[in-house]
Parts: structure tokens; C-alpha cells; sequence
């Protein structure tokens, strides 16, 4: 981030005053008449200095660090631009040299190994020619047996050796698809080919004259002739297959030396191109970490270790350069640390001080008062938007005269720099006098010559402002801005919670108002009904002298009496129930003693929770409500002579409570609901553990009423 400079280091040009605030971006800084004004959302920055404007890409932007853009000796140019103009052109690149010679190695190879195959697949040919040539001869000199045979058989095996000469011999010219014969294309070769199939030819005709009229003596004074011919033509196929073996043999030796040769070759042309030149800035990389800034490698190449040798000794300029500064740059560094320290632990302190419980003056007197210190400002303010986000209410002010609080405890957004700053962004005054009528500015009046103030936001909106006043011209970094905007959004979100926690606290409230409103509903309304009907009966009775009626009608007046008055002890202590220490193993024998001795009912407890870990203090409380206003139905409904409660708290949490009482129809009861208002109380807070309220009932059979709270209900509540 670009430094803060002071006033008069700004340059000349011309305002800009467009814009409004928005909530994210980059920040984007300019200076009006005096006012730095950080805005969010922007992408470029502008400075305006009394009256006019200059960008920072201009002659008189900010200064840059010292030593930042310091040139080597010799006046080297550095940077990204330096580097492309000094790659190396294609043709003297290392890689280009490494793929040719590849290229080229792999090619010689692949034509020499492509030969001796060709070669092989040639010997392999012959070969197979060797043995079929062969192979003509010993049929020949069967088909000359069978036709001295008169058999049937004889004659058969003699077609089929004839249909086999024919169709090797076929095979030989190349006619017909198969095993591989070959048969080179020199003339002697071919001559001889050509003399045994001249032959055959004619002997085929002979032998098949021999099977038409049984005289074989033709046939048999020409097969000698044809036998001949083979054999010359045998002799002929093995020399030239002994000078293909020959000719292989040498192509895999110059093979083997060209191998030999590629190997020196690459190896000779790695050191040359690669292990020197690295052996070479090795060495040099040994001298400059023994601190011999001094090293220099010479650059006798021009490909990418000739650039590398180039980044090299530039490198070692620059590190010579700066380290004979060495000292300088390690003081401001550590400074710098220092400073960026102290930031972080007035950011963390004042983190931990706005999470701890205090109301809202004392927390942003807190604020303002470690704000204050951390920048030396002589007075502050917090102020807060009204919710028409038109005024400004001053919540908390130090160091302010009496008469400027009151005169600025409440105002417009538009009527001073603070409320702007609601509107803008953050604003920093440098020099009041350098404002145009600075004696209408009631800080400038009160002594002050440099404000700052920064927004309180959250997320979702601008809370307010809070400001920081100096007695003398003052100049912040950027870091410093930044750590004051991020101050201003923890006090934005610590404001934000301590409402929300006001408005949690108001609606949990009304929520148990309600439930109040509710069980009284439930537990005396119905029995006040009561009593007024039959006090409007006795009335009547009195009246009329009908003095058995009023025998009658005085016990169910004392009665409903009696258990109003022990509906309302019981709603008092149910209203009084909390938890404290004790675990909701002792708050339920507690609530199920008291039931026993109000009614003198058999209760059972069935209590597991050897394996389960304790409900939230909230839940207890929740499952508490919930058992006692089952025992007060089964107290005032169910005419039970035993009840049986049993909680079972294992991965999930269960609990019924059964009765073997008169019991209900469930139809009846959901038709007119509105009168249960205790069901309906103990599904609302069933309902906000997240469990699940079952009741069943069946007129004769009793009550159970069921809560169950599964593991991932209870660990959300």
C-alpha cells in the first residue's frame, strides 16, 4: 500500500468529486482542499491538493521507498522488461540444441534398427523359402512311389501332393497369403525360380498322364532332372542368405559403435552445455554464501545458463549494494516489525476487550479511550446513524470541550466531516487552516489542526462514525488506516451483536410471557369460570330459598377454590423452577417428591443416564417444564392411582410419562383444542428443543405423553 505523505508533498491538477461509498473493493484515496477521503469500490487512486489533483502515476506521486528501484553498477536495467530482452534467440537456446541432437540421435537409431529388421524379417523369409524349397523334393519323389503304387490310396495321396506342390510353388511367386516365404529379386535367384517351375510344370503333367493310364516311366525319368533343379535352387537361396547374416551382423556393430559414439558425443556436449556452466554457478553460489558478494561467473554462452550467469552476476550487484546498506535496512525493518507488533497487539487487545460483557457506553468508552492512546490523538468521538441515517448522535466524546459537545451531540450527516464520513469513507484532515473558512469549524475553534475518522460498519450496513482529533498536523501510513478501518468494523460487529443479544434477550421474554399467559390460561381461567357459575348459582338459590341447593353448591365452591389456590402455588413454583448446580437427576426427584405430596399418587422413576452426556442447562430446563405439566394434567385429568416416569438418556434422550387413569378421545380432544391449552404448551416447547411430543390415550387405558430428542436435535439446540 502506498505511504501517507503530508499536505504540501502532494502535486497540482485537477479535483475529482464523483462517487458515493460503496462497502467493498480496494480502497481508493485522494486528497480535497486538505481532505484525504478513502473510498471503497474505487480502482484507481487520486490525490487533490488544495484545490487541484494529481494521479499517483504522475511526475509528483508519492515517494517510493529509498533503495526500492536502485540500479547495479554500470547502470543495469532490472525488472521484468530486462529479463525478456535478454532471452537468448530460438536457435541458441539450450533446449534447442538438446531436441535437435535428440531428434537427430533418434533418428539415426531408428533407421538403423528399422535395417535390421528388414533384414531379419528377409533371413526369416529365406529361411522358410530353405525349408519349402526342400520340402518340393521330398514330394516330388512321393508322388514317384504312389504312382508305382496301383492302390486307391496311392493315387488320392498323389493329387493331394500334386494340389500341394502347386500351391506352394504359388506361394513362392507371391500369388497367395500365408507363412512368410521370400525370394529376393536377383536375377540368378529368379532364373533358378523359374527353371524348377518350368520343370514341376512339366512333371505335373507327366504325373497326372501316369494316374490316367497307369504308366509312371515318363514321370520317373524326369523327376531326376526336377530334384537337380531344387538343389540348385537351395544353394542358391542359402548363399544369399549367408551374405544377408553377414550384412546384419555388420549393421549391428555399427550400431553398437554409433552408440558408443552418441554416448561420448551427449556426454561431451552435456558438460559442455549443462555441468560446467552449473559447476561454474555453483561455485559461485558457494562464494556468495560465504559472503563473498564480490563473485562474479563469466558468461561464455548465450542460451538460457548464459542468462542465468547474466541474473546471476546482476544479482550479486544488487546484493553487494545492499549490503553495504545493510545495517540501514535492518533498522527499518525492525522498526517496521515493531510497529506492525504494536498494531497486531493493540488489534488483538482491542479484540479481546470488545468480546467481553459490557453495555454499550462502557464498551465504546473502552474503544475510544485504547484508540486514543495507540495514536497519541488528543480527543475522539463515537457517534451512531439514527435509523432515518440522516443524524449523527454523539454516544461517547473525550477530551472535547463542554460547549462543543453540546453544540455537535446531535447533527445532520451533511452539516460536518464526520457525518460525510458516513457517507464517503474514511476522511483525514490534515491541516484545518489550509481549509477554506476554517474559523466556521468548531474543532478548529476548540484548538484541533488534524481530524481522522473512520467508519463503524458491519456487513450490512454503516452503524456510524468514530473520529480521532490532533493538536498538530499528523501524517498516517497505510498500515495504520488500514488497522483503524478494521478497528471500526470489530467495534461495528460488537455493536451489532450487543443488539442482537438485546433482541434474543426481549424475544425469549415474550416467548416465556407467552407460555405464562398460557398455563394461566390453562390452570386458572377454567376454575375461576367455574367459581363464577357457581356463585351465580348460589345467588340464584338464595334468592329462591332453595337451601338444599345451596347445601350443595357451598363444598363445590370451597373445592374450586381449593384447587385454584393449588393451581396457583404450583404455576409458582413451576415459574420458579431453575436450575443451578444440581443436575437434572436431583431437578426431577425434586419435582416428582412435590407431586407425591401433593397427591399422595404412586410415582415410579426409571432414571438412565449412565452413557449419556448431560443436556445443555437450557434442555433441562425445556424437559423440566415439560414433566411438570404432564403431572399437573394427570393431577387435575387423569384420576390415576400410579404414575410411571422413566428417562433414558443415552445417544438420544427419551422420556415418557404414563398414567393408568381414565384416559381421553384423542378425536375429542382435537376437536375442541383451543381448552387444552397445557397440550399445546408442552408441544411449543418440545417444538423449541427440536424434539418430538407424542401423547396417547384411550378413554379406560390412561395416558402417556412421550418426548424424544436424537443426537444431532439435541447437539443443534
Amino acid at each position: 500500500m502506498e505511504s501517507t505523505l503530508p499536505l504540501d508533498d502532494r502535486a497540482s491538477g485537477s479535483p475529482k468529486r464523483d462517487g458515493t461509498l460503496s462497502q467493498a473493493g480496494t480502497s481508493n484515496r485522494y486528497v480535497e482542499s486538505g481532505i484525504t477521503i478513502v473510498r471503497r469500490g474505487a480502482s484507481e487512486e487520486e490525490r487533490v491538493s488544495d484545490g487541484v489533483a494529481s494521479t499517483t502515476d504522475g511526475e509528483a506521486g508519492p515517494k517510493r521507498e529509498e533503495g526500492a528501484d536502485r540500479l547495479p553498477e554500470g547502470g543495469q536495467v532490472t525488472g521484468a522488461a530486462q529479463a525478456k530482452a535478454a532471452a537468448p534467440a530460438w536457435k541458441n537456446r539450450l533446449s534447442t540444441r538438446i531436441v535437435i541432437s535428440s531428434v537427430v540421435a533418434l533418428s539415426l537409431v531408428l533407421s538403423m534398427v528399422g535395417w535390421t529388421l528388414w533384414l531379419s524379417w528377409q533371413l526369416a523369409g529365406t529361411a522358410a523359402a530353405i525349408n519349402e524349397t526342400g520340402s518340393l523334393r521330398m514330394r516330388a519323389n512321393r508322388i514317384g512311389l504312389n504312382l508305382l503304387r496301383h492302390d486307391e490310396a496311392a493315387q488320392a495321396q498323389v493329387v493331394v501332393d500334386l494340389r500341394e506342390q502347386g500351391r506352394i510353388l504359388a506361394h513362392f511367386a507371391g500369388d497367395l497369403p500365408g507363412r512368410p516365404l521370400f525370394l529376393s529379386t536377383d536375377a540368378p535367384l529368379r532364373q533358378q525360380f523359374h527353371a524348377v517351375t518350368t520343370r514341376w510344370d512339366e512333371l505335373a503333367d507327366l504325373a497326372h498322364e501316369a494316374l490316367v493310364e497307369g504308366d509312371s516311366t515318363a514321370y520317373l525319368a524326369q523327376l531326376p532332372g526336377f530334384v537337380a533343379e531344387a538343389d540348385r535352387l537351395v544353394h542358391v537361396l542359402e548363399v544369399g542368405n549367408a551374405s544377408k547374416t553377414t550384412r546384419l551382423r555388420i549393421l549391428q556393430s555399427v550400431l553398437i559403435v554409433m552408440a558408443c559414439l552418441g554416448t561420448m558425443a551427449m556426454i561431451f556436449l552435456l558438460y559442455r552445455w549443462i555441468i560446467r556452466p552449473v559447476q561454474t554457478l555453483q561455485g559461485g553460489i558457494q562464494r556468495m554464501a560465504a559472503r563473498d558478494f564480490s563473485v562474479r561467473v563469466p558468461v561464455n554462452n548465450t542460451d538460457e545458463l548464459g542468462v542465468l550467469a547474466q541474473g546471476f552476476n546482476r544479482m550479486a550487484d544488487e546484493l553487494q549494494s545492499l549490503y553495504e546498506d545493510l545495517g540501514e535496512h535492518v533498522r527499518q525493518k525492525t522498526a517496521e516489525l515493531e510497529r506492525q507488533n504494536r498494531q497486531l497487539s493493540a488489534l488483538y487487545g482491542m479484540t479481546a476487550f470488545l468480546n467481553k460483557p459490557n453495555d454499550i457506553e462502557a464498551l465504546c468508552r473502552g474503544f475510544l479511550q485504547r484508540v486514543m492512546d495507540e495514536f497519541h490523538a488528543a480527543a475522539g468521538s463515537i457517534r451512531v446513524l439514527d435509523p432515518s441515517g440522516e443524524r449523527l448522535h454523539i454516544v461517547v466524546s473525550l477530551g472535547f470541550s463542554s460547549a462543543l459537545q453540546e453544540s455537535e451531540h446531535c447533527m445532520r450527516t451533511d452539516a460536518c466531516f464526520c457525518g460525510e464520513a458516513t457517507q464517503r469513507g474514511t476522511m483525514i484532515i490534515r491541516d484545518f487552516r489550509k481549509l477554506p473558512r476554517p474559523e466556521e469549524i468548531g474543532c478548529m475553534r476548540d484548538g484541533f489542526q488534524a481530524v481522522s475518522v473512520f467508519q463503524i460498519v458491519t456487513p450490512e450496513a454503516t452503524l456510524g462514525t468514530f473520529s480521532l482529533h490532533f493538536r498538530e498536523r499528523t501524517t498516517m501510513s497505510p498500515r495504520e488506516l488500514q488497522l483503524l478501518e478494521m478497528l471500526g468494523q470489530h467495534l461495528g460487529a460488537a455493536l451489532d451483536n450487543q443488539r442482537l443479544s438485546i433482541k434474543a434477550r426481549q424475544l425469549a421474554v415474550a416467548e416465556e410471557r407467552n407460555l405464562v399467559a398460557q398455563g394461566l390460561h390453562d390452570s386458572l381461567a377454567q376454575g375461576l369460570n367455574f367459581l363464577n357459575l357457581q356463585t351465580q348459582m348460589l345467588g340464584s338459590a338464595v334468592q329462591q330459598r332453595r337451601w338444599d341447593e345451596v347445601e350443595e353448591i357451598v363444598p363445590l365452591l370451597k373445592t374450586g377454590v381449593s384447587e385454584s389456590y393449588q393451581d396457583v402455588r404450583e404455576l409458582l413454583q413451576n415459574f420458579r423452577t431453575r436450575l443451578g448446580e444440581e443436575s437434572l437427576r436431583k431437578a426431577v426427584d425434586d419435582t416428582i417428591g412435590r407431586f407425591r405430596r401433593q397427591t399422595g399418587l404412586n410415582v415410579e422413576l426409571h432414571l438412565d443416564d449412565r452413557d449419556g452426556a448431560p443436556l445443555h442447562p437450557d434442555q433441562q430446563l425445556q424437559v423440566l417444564f415439560i414433566l411438570q405439566e404432564a403431572l399437573s394434567n394427570v393431577r387435575k385429568h387423569a384420576y390415576a392411582s400410579k404414575v410411571t416416569v422413566r428417562i433414558d438418556n443415552h445417544r438420544d434422550f427419551g422420556m415418557s410419562i404414563r398414567d393408568d387413569g381414565e384416559g381421553y378421545d384423542p378425536k375429542e380432544v382435537a376437536e375442541r383444542s383451543e381448552t387444552h391449552v397445557g397440550l399445546s404448551i408442552m408441544r411449543e416447547r418440545a417444538a423449541r428443543l427440536g424434539g418430538q411430543l407424542q401423547m396417547c390415550s384411550a378413554p379406560g387405558q390412561g395416558t402417556e405423553v412421550s418426548l424424544y430428542l436424537s443426537q444431532s436435535d439435541r447437539l443443534a439446540s
